[in-house]
């Protein structure tokens, strides 16, 4: 998951010194290089550690964006991780020295409510905590690298573990997952993305199956087309790739390829090597410069810490610089780590210790330790040694210009570690960090248990929680923008929010149940000890039964949607508003589809629920309320089954309304869609490819536009009385062909 940069990832096989100019002045450090989905399922303690101050160096620097209750929230828990339970003076202390946010005083106070709450966590389950909500963020992971697209727009390009993603400003406009692509490759400054057929035939057309973005120079391409190469080999690829062989007389293209364990295998070497670990003690502790006595040399050359993962175009960090120093007493160059807090030893059979301790009043110390707090992030051994040749023209301007000497925590000799232990071995996933000793083994288990019904439970909070800000998008953000304009009658607004608000409070009030009985279950009190709160079906069948007396606000649902599209056809104010409100981003679907999440909730309890009676024996104490749950939910759904197919085939109607061009009133009473689908259709120019819409009425036929909107422009349409449908290979010699007779025209299609 780790390894060393200097402005651009280093390459594990290659010598160091084949890809940074001067190493023995240069400052390398350690960072995460593949963010998982999950970092919070990471077996490891120490792994999970570093993973965290991974999360804290990118709140410094900016990187990772989110609201202040969020980021308030994090540094709230990386308090109790390194200084322990709430002491207000103490905490004001602590972040008056440390910055873990630019402007951090603004939401200073939020944090020390967060914090106030963390009384007797640990600093490993602060560090899960950490990564649990980092990993939801949508920033999570994400580096910039500066593009713009054929029309010359400005976009950003990043890669992540589902694909390669597509940024305007912060917001994601395109995921291409890997499962799409079948070719990665740049030429000169072009990046370029081949597609499989049939993902270029549904949304880029039948001859064009590569998508083509220009970044800043060929460096910065090629730079960012090995880190997609990279990210594909770790996440999606059961074993290494092998290295291509050289050719004989001439090459072409680049013979770059991954070296290193992919996920797969690095989670099934630690599950398979039966190797005993030293266990490893973490206490709370604070920050501190070593005080061990070093003469250290002044660099030629030097970066500024948060040069190593900044990518041009990410934003500017205010860490102050650290520069790299090397021990005049040592002939070999040494590379300096600073740790917050560090280990004793690079040895990884070392107890991993953090331990409480006073600073120390020497001047030399004193800078040391600002640097560090200001600095808000860790320096650590690296993983692997690599290479790629930097030539950057900052660097020679990145001088010191005065001398500083810094005691460094520990020192790791670059000779000895580039020529050490084998690149594909991470020690970090490997040897380092230590075994548990059984009683640490059970506080585990209860902390962070493994019951598949506590996973059930988890999901049912997360799910939960979307669900929620779905409700805001209408009980909140709708409701302002209506009201700001003043554009919607009052009797609409009435029945609107009338049938949506009491359902909006419920499910509020349910979360917090739910959130506080997996806070019990996990541990966090001494509840657990009881087995008083390891179950959820109690909570399920008390809310089920609440919320069959909503049922009446769901059955008008079908009556609101439809009144509601009348309006927007008659109020051309209320038109614009609905409009403009879709652009939004907290709109990322229409906004009718919103109307149909209370009732396609229900389906998903229903889902939930039997999974759980599936799950437990008849005897386990919570199958009895599981099961008379999801009796209640199923006599809901039986009586909401039919408004639902209403719901969403007006819902379908309507979109099609907007998406499609040449056609009125789709949205007779009556008619159902049925299937839509992508076929070819003969015509004098041969094949060409056609949007098939089936309604229990007619058939239509369709091609994508050219204009802004992306609109279907309908090309013909067919009515299905009297329709007949045969089979026409043999005629036309075309696969998968055949006929369609209507009393308008006759057409030639092939699948």
């Amino acid at each position: 998951f780790f390894s060393l940069q200097f402005q651009i990832w280093l390459e594990p096989m290659k010598p160091v010194i084949k890809q940074v100019r001067r190493p023995k002045t240069t400052m390398l450090r350690l960072a995460v290089k593949f963010f998982p989905p999950d970092p919070g399922q990471l077996q490891e303690e120490y792994t999970r550690y570093l993973f965290a101050l991974q999360i804290k160096r990118d709140l410094a620097e900016e990187r990772l964006t989110c609201s202040d209750n969020t980021a308030a929230l994090l540094v709230s828990h990386l308090l109790q991780s390194e200084i322990g339970d709430f002491d207000e003076s103490e905490d004001r202390e602590h972040l008056k020295t440390n910055q873990y946010l630019p402007n951090q005083e603004r939401i200073e106070g939020k944090i020390l409510e967060f914090h106030r709450k963390h009384v007797g966590q640990n600093p490993a389950e602060s560090d899960f905590q950490v990564l649990e909500i980092a990993r939801k963020l949508e920033m999570y992971g994400i580096r910039f690298h500066l593009a713009s697209d054929r029309e010359g727009t400005k976009i950003n390009l990043a890669v992540s573990h589902m694909g390669v993603l597509v940024f305007q400003g912060n917001t994601k406009i395109n995921t291409f997952n890997w499962s799409k692509v079948r070719k990665l490759s740049f030429k000169r400054k072009r990046f370029l993305i081949k597609l499989h057929p049939e993902v270029c035939a549904s949304f880029t057309g039948p001859y064009q199956d590569t998508l083509e973005f220009l970044l800043g120079s060929r460096d910065e391409c090629k730079n960012f087309w090995k880190i997609c190469v990279e990210y594909h080999t770790f996440f999606r690829l059961f074993d290494q790739p092998k290295p291509k062989a050289k050719a004989v007389f001439f090459t072409r293209g680049s013979s770059f390829r991954y070296s290193g364990r992919t996920q797969k295998q690095l989670v099934d070497y630690i599950k398979d090597s039966g190797m005993k670990r030293t266990p490893y003690e973490r206490r709370h502790s604070k920050v501190r410069a070593s005080t061990r006595a070093s003469n250290t040399d002044v660099p030629k050359q030097s970066i500024p810490f948060t040069e190593g993962l900044r990518t041009p175009g990410s934003p500017a960090s205010t860490a102050a610089p650290f520069y790299s120093v090397h021990s005049s007493a040592s002939p070999a160059p040494v590379l300096p780590v600073f740790a917050e807090p560090s280990p004793p030893s690079l040895d990884p059979q070392a107890p991993y210790t953090r331990i409480p301790d006073k600073p120390t009043a020497a001047p030399v110390e004193e800078v040391g330790r600002k640097l560090m707090q200001q600095s808000g992030s860790p320096m650590l051994q690296g993983v692997g040694f690599g290479s790629l040749s930097v030539d950057h023209p900052q660097l020679s301007s990145l001088v010191l210009k005065s001398p500083l000497g810094l005691t460094p925590a520990f020192q790791v000799n670059l000779n000895t570690a580039a020529q050490g232990s084998s690149p594909l071995l991470s020690p970090v996933l490997s040897d380092a960090g230590g075994a548990r000793i059984e009683e640490e083994d059970e506080m585990k288990r209860k902390r962070f248990p493994t019951d598949k019904a506590y996973f059930i439970a988890k999901e049912i909070l997360a799910t939960e929680r979307t669900y929620l800000k779905d409700l805001e998008v209408i009980t909140v953000w709708f409701r302002s923008a209506v009201i700001k304009e003043n554009a919607m009658p009052e009797g609409l607004m009435t029945l609107l929010f009338s049938n949506i608000d009491p359902i909006y409070e419920f499910h509020r009030g349910f979360l917090k149940e739910i959130e506080q009985r997996l806070s019990l279950w996990e541990g966090r009190t001494n509840a657990h000890v009881r087995g008083d709160h390891q179950r959820i079906g109690d909570v399920m069948l008390r809310n089920m039964r609440t919320l069959k007396e909503f049922t009446s606000y769901l059955q008008k649902h079908d009556e609101v949607l439809t009144e509601l599209e009348k309006a927007t056809k008659r109020l051309k104010k209320l038109e614009m508003v609905y409009k403009e409100f879709e652009l939004q981003k907290v709109c990322y679907l229409p906004l009718n589809t919103f109307l149909l999440k209370p009732i396609q909730r229900l389906m998903h309890y229903k889902l939930i629920l039997g999974r759980l009676c599936k799950h437990y024996t008849a005897e386990h104490r919570d199958f009895a309320d599981c099961r008379n749950a999801l009796k209640e939910v199923t006599e809901m759904t039986s009586q909401l089954q039919h408004s639902l197919i209403r719901l969403e085939n007006f819902q379908k109607l309507t979109e099609l309304q907007h998406d499609l061009l040449g056609i009125d009133n789709l949205t007779t009473p009556g008619r159902e869609f049925i299937r839509e689908g992508c076929l070819y259709k003969l015509t004098k120019k041969g094949l060409q490819q056609r949007m098939f819409f089936l309604f229990s009425d007619m058939l239509l036929y369709t091609s994508k536009g050219v204009t802004g909107t992306n609109q279907f422009k309908i090309h013909g349409h067919l009515s299905l009385h009297g329709m007949l449908v045969e089979e026409s290979e043999n005629e036309w010699a075309v696969p998968h062909c055949f006929t369609i007779y209507s009393a308008q025209k006759t057409i030639v299609v092939a699948a």
